[in-house]
């Protein structure tokens, strides 16, 4: 199964780089150039445990619909979440906090499978791994600049 892990460097607290990751407001502002907006369950403000979220987004000129939970979550360290209905065959996103020095070590875990077996494992490896990478790295980089506003 592909996994991701991406580290981010912020220079701001742990606390508020949790936070932001949690905002449903800041993930749609990141995604807009894929329309991404929340349209079921928890729609705005921080999402946690145990609370959904149904995302709409265009990606690859396709509509999608994806619902995520909340599964884990130890504040202000780490949140997991899991895809419960959407495109992928699997879809689990770890989120990791680490203080480092004056500000924040953010690693993403995310692991991932497309349905269609042989042919969903030749996409994920010939393209979807990369289009995945970018669209957090997108997302990372929003938690980033919010979070090192003064």
């Amino acid at each position: 199964m592909p996994t991701l892990i991406l580290k981010t460097r912020i220079n701001a607290p742990r606390e508020k780089c949790f936070d932001l990751s949690r905002s449903l407001d800041l993930h749609t502002e990141s995604m807009k150039g894929h329309k991404e907006k929340a349209i079921g369950g928890k729609l705005t403000g921080l999402i946690g445990s145990g609370e959904q979220v149904t995302w709409q987004a265009r990606h690859f000129g396709i509509n999608f619909k994806m619902t995520n939970k909340i599964t884990a979550m130890k504040k202000p360290f780490y949140f997991v979440d899991e895809m419960l209905n959407g495109p992928f065959k699997v879809l689990h996103h770890q989120h990791h906090f680490t203080a480092a020095g004056a500000g924040t070590e953010m690693t993403d875990i995310f692991t991932f499978r497309s349905p269609m077996g042989l042919i969903g494992r030749i996409i994920d490896s010939l393209f979807l791994k990369r289009y995945l990478n970018r669209l957090l790295t997108i997302r990372n980089q929003a938690i980033k600049s919010v979070a090192e506003l003064p």
